[in-house]
């Protein structure tokens, strides 16, 4: 059974409840239905609820390098599940581009001709050698999820955060990644505990191991696809996130009775359907003072950036008519007559006259798709 988020009138969440309850709460004017950022609907209510306490509700985070999973759980329902697309990639082509140019100018306004003591060197306006540095592909992954989970934590009364802990040192004598020596460090692991600290603002943070979240899928019979682990579906990273979740009410602990002692699982939890969404950065690339190569007499072509000649921002969820047909989707780019528009994976449908295109919503940075609300279980 799908459950409605729901928030008190000074916007403090509450335990969620049953669609048609929702409906009937609005129907009678208790409760106004609202949209959040990342295309939830939910409802405020408008009077003070009889009771403001609420059950223990989880948040499972399983963070990767391109993709990672979300998954919301109390005892006895699964609330939410998300597949998240992560920017590491096309953060880092970004930077090695932005490198690659920042060279080149260099290398064209230095003349090598004089002494090095005539030419144009900048010096340094401040040091850069600053310990504990974040890559910022690193950083840009951390911080999507970290907002994810903000937004999240405004409609669900989240109690703890539970985050799949990778150890990942690197032994600098032997050159060789994966060691568990402790010389050195892993950007990996700065990240990680950048990310648990800024959680820990929100909600309790639990740290698990791989192996754990394995074990508890296991248990839970939840299926898993190891091969093409892109796929925005929930068997990729979604079950891993619930397995997080659910390990706050379930537990291999040891037992002791007149029979022997042993280990063996404790608790209760029940696994059902929930909304699925596949959520990601729109790939829109920004605003470049300087291109790759200087323009003939001085000046440079607009490139990047949001803005669009159409009072349309890149980005914008809008919806378009052609042909009698109508489409809706993402604001991707622009002709002096057209704009462009992308579905959710930024595959471009197709260009619209700029008259027929309508605006639907604004621009949030994200973009979130609803998929099917699919059955986790097995």
């Amino acid at each position: 059974m799908i459950r409605v988020p729901v928030v008190n009138p000074d916007n403090k969440p509450a335990m969620p409840c049953k669609a048609s309850r929702a409906r009937k709460l609005v129907r009678d004017g208790k409760a106004i239905g609202k949209w959040d950022k990342l295309g939830i609907y939910y409802i405020q209510l408008v009077d003070e609820p009889s009771g403001r306490k609420t059950q223990s509700i989880s948040l499972g985070l399983d963070p990767g390098k391109h993709y990672s999973g979300i998954g919301i759980q109390s005892s006895k329902f699964t609330l939410f599940t998300v597949h998240l697309f992560l920017p590491f990639e096309i953060v880092r082509k970004r930077m090695d581009q932005r490198r690659m140019m920042r060279r080149s100018r260099r290398g064209r306004r230095i003349n090598r001709s004089v002494a090095f003591d005539l030419r144009a060197h900048r010096q340094k306006r401040f040091s850069n050698r600053r310990s504990s540095k974040l890559a910022p592909s690193i950083k840009a992954s951390r911080q999507l999820e970290i907002r994810i989970i903000s937004l999240l934590s405004k409609i669900y009364p989240i109690s703890s955060i539970v985050y799949e802990y990778v150890k990942a040192d690197v032994d600098l004598t032997k050159g060789r990644k994966g060691a568990r020596s402790g010389k050195g460090f892993s950007p990996v692991m700065v990240g990680q505990s950048w990310a648990i600290e800024q959680l820990s603002k929100l909600a309790l943070v639990v740290k698990k191991f791989g192996w754990q979240t394995s074990n508890l899928r296991k248990y839970l019979k939840l299926e898993k696809q190891k091969h093409q682990k892109g796929d925005p579906v929930p068997f990729t990273h979604a079950t891993d996130a619930i397995s997080l979740a659910a390990s706050q009410f379930v537990d291999y602990l040891p037992f002791e009775n007149s029979r022997g002692r042993g280990h063996s699982w404790q608790g209760k939890i029940t696994i059902t359907n929930a909304p699925f969404f596949v959520i990601r950065r729109p790939p829109i690339s920004r605003r470049q003072l300087h291109l790759m190569l200087p323009s003939k007499g001085g000046l440079r072509r607009k490139y990047g950036g949001t803005t669009t000649r159409h009072g349309i921002r890149k980005g914008d969820y809008v919806e378009a008519v052609k042909a009698g047909i109508t489409y809706q989707g993402w604001c991707s780019g622009d002709t002096a007559k057209q704009v462009s528009i992308s579905d959710s994976n930024w595959k471009r449908i197709g260009q619209f006259t700029a008259s027929k295109v309508r605006l639907l919503r604004r621009s949030t940075g994200l973009i979130c798709k609803q998929e099917a609300n699919f059955n986790v279980a097995v």
